[in-house]
């Protein structure tokens, strides 16, 4: 019975399934679309035309972060699940080769031989291939791939964070469209990092120094080539 006067730990881990995901669409649609967005007016373009470009690479943006997680996330799914039925063919035609193979696990993590032995016999007895799945293999039902939460994570957070500069160039006067879009970006990126280091419990100030570094980065990059070129790269 656990000890009800020890402080309970608080982890993150668990978290990391859909935080990775939400973080990295937020971030490309604050970023992308502020970039787009400067790009067009830095290019002198009218203001009908900096908020269709807008629109068009909110929507756009989504759908192919969506796509692009479902994609990816499903071909790590795939993986993991070739490699449970390589297991699981293997417990059958040598179960007591892999009852070996986990013992010896556990005794390169310090375990005695003695102790090791009757661990990994009491999990195989329980559920062997769960055993070899998180202790040889590393997958564990945390970390296993998820595609339709990482598609729809993706794609919620990308349209969550492109619609802050898109609002931003809606309200604002089109003569200050860009420092107006810029700086709502910059406050939302800074947000933004904040939030995903709360979340993940990681540190705060190196989490908002880097997003905004990057984000800036871009949203100057692509405001030079739109007023040098009148296009949008």
């Amino acid at each position: 019975m656990p000890d009800p006067y020890l402080p309970k730990e608080h982890h993150f881990s668990h978290r990391t399934g859909w935080l990775r995901a939400a973080v990295l669409g937020a971030n490309d649609g604050i970023v992308s679309t502020a970039s787009l967005v400067i790009g067009v007016a830095s290019a002198s373009a009218e203001a009908s035309a900096v908020l269709v470009a807008g629109m068009a690479g909110l929507v756009a943006g989504a759908m192919s972060m969506a796509a692009g997680e479902f994609v990816s996330v499903s071909s790590q799914a795939d993986t993991e699940k070739a490699d449970l039925e390589i297991e699981r063919r293997a417990l059958q035609k040598f179960p007591e080769e892999e009852l070996e193979e986990l013992t010896q696990i556990y005794i390169e993590r310090g375990v005695t031989p003695v102790t090791a032995r009757a661990v990994a016999a009491q999990l195989t007895e329980h559920d062997a291939l769960s055993a070899h799945a998180r202790d040889e293999i590393g997958l564990t039902e945390i970390a296993s791939a998820n595609p339709v939460q990482a598609a729809w994570s993706s794609a919620a957070s990308f349209s969550a964070g492109a619609i802050l500069p898109l609002m931003a160039a809606t309200l604002a006067p089109h003569d200050i469209v860009t420092p107006v879009v810029a700086v709502v970006s910059l406050i939302s990126l800074a947000v933004l990092g904040w939030l995903s280091a709360s979340a993940g419990g990681a540190g705060k100030r190196r989490a908002v120094m880097r997003i905004v570094f990057w984000g800036a980065a871009a949203m100057i990059v692509t405001g030079l080539i739109g007023a040098a070129f009148g296009t949008v790269v």
